[in-house]
């Protein structure tokens, strides 16, 4: 997991946060790995951490990473 050791929420920040990591790993279909919730969760910490705080965000943003970083694992197909 990366270092988030210096960042600091307050506790209606970790609210939206969690919702929102609630809210996307439910979007996912079952079963959902934990490594895709540490992602998701990874990614909302980074993007809350740079300032976003609506809920709807954060969750896009961490399903469109995730997507993202998915497909490039899968490689290229031949």
């Amino acid at each position: 997991m990366l270092d988030f050791s210096n960042a600091s929420f307050s506790p209606e920040t970790i609210d939206v946060m969690k919702a929102a990591l609630e809210t996307a790993v439910a979007s996912l279909p079952a079963p959902v790995g934990s490594a895709h919730v540490q992602a998701i969760a990874e990614s909302i910490l980074r993007t809350a951490k740079d300032g976003e705080r609506d809920p709807m965000v954060l969750q896009r943003m961490a399903l469109m990473e995730l997507q993202i970083s998915t497909r490039c694992d899968a490689g290229p197909r031949t």
